[in-house]
């Protein structure tokens, strides 16, 4: 098995999800976000960007799944660095997908993003609507799925995109002015320090826990489905609210937030929330962890203590 971006925060609780399950496991991460510290012990760590054809050809070779996770992640990131973003998350999923036709890779996992979506109108967000991403991080994933689709019909390689909604947990950096709203809250708090809300704290999201996110990635490559390129939402089906995931972070924690609130940030969307049907119906995912208990869990591992 291969994990591109296994040094990162969703791929690192992957590889170590697939060794504990007696899989042979390689980690292929260029470091340039990930910590080579949450590379689990039992892996074999290649240090190098998916775009290096070379290492990422000796990476797949003799691989049966490939779990695709490394990208740019972040939406302003994106916004600010739109030709990177699409040398990173475009070229770098061509080239993944590449290796692995030359390679005779069983199937690819491709981690997706329900930033495809954009400002939706309608409630829940459905697979068979039409993507309409508003950075270009959330375009550069449509056209990850799009490639998923395209060698899937031309090369008869068996694909899969998973679209994670908000995902959360350990291991999720929370440095930096890209960071992931949870875990920058969860920092921010434990520093005693205010933490920064982008907006009125209002716009909402469907925040998924990691191991959940770890789950669907697992039922996806076992799945005895062929599996050509289709799209699935990864997320819990409800959905809340930044200030009320804040107020039960600081609760967890045992401090009350006096956030401060900063600018709307370019490419964010107002409401999120997945349909998780089709999930449900083509992997059997089934989301098992609540969000109050994921929070409390959260503010265990960070070490803080409750009042």
């Amino acid at each position: 098995m291969l994990v591109t971006g296994g040094a990162g925060f969703i791929g690192s609780h992957l590889a170590e999800a697939l060794l504990e399950l007696g899989s042979e496991v390689r980690v292929l991460d260029d470091l340039s976000t990930g910590v080579r510290a949450n590379v689990p012990a039992g892996a074999q760590f290649i240090e190098a960007s998916v775009l290096d054809g070379a290492a990422l050809s000796a990476a797949v070779r003799g691989c049966s799944v490939v779990f695709h996770q490394a990208a740019m992640v972040s939406v302003p990131r994106s916004v600010a660095e739109p030709a990177e973003c699409l040398r990173q998350n475009v070229m770098g999923t061509e080239r993944v997908l590449s290796a692995a036709v030359d390679a005779k890779v069983s199937r690819v996992v491709f981690a997706a993003s329900g930033a495809a979506y954009g400002d939706r109108p309608v409630l829940p967000c459905r697979e068979d609507a039409a993507p309409a991403p508003v950075s270009p991080y959330g375009m550069s994933k449509v056209a990850g799925e799009m490639l998923m689709s395209v060698f899937s019909r031309q090369y008869g390689l068996s694909t899969v995109s998973l679209r994670y909604m908000n995902v959360y947990g350990p291991r999720q950096r929370p440095d930096g002015p890209y960071a992931a709203a949870v875990s920058a809250f969860a920092s921010a708090l434990k520093a005693g320090r205010r933490p920064v809300v982008y907006g009125d704290g209002r716009q909402t999201r469907d925040w998924v826990h990691v191991s959940d996110v770890v789950s669907a990635n697992l039922l996806a490559a076992t799945s005895a489905r062929r599996l050509a390129g289709e799209v699935v939402n990864i997320g819990t089906g409800r959905r809340e609210d930044l200030l009320a995931v804040l107020a039960a972070l600081g609760e967890a924690m045992g401090v009350r937030p006096e956030p401060q609130f900063g600018p709307e940030r370019s490419g964010d969307v107002r409401d999120a929330v997945a349909d998780i049907g089709r999930a449900r119906e083509l992997l059997g995912y089934e989301p098992r962890v609540d969000l109050r208990r994921g929070l409390a869990e959260l503010a265990d591992s960070a070490g803080a203590v409750r009042a």
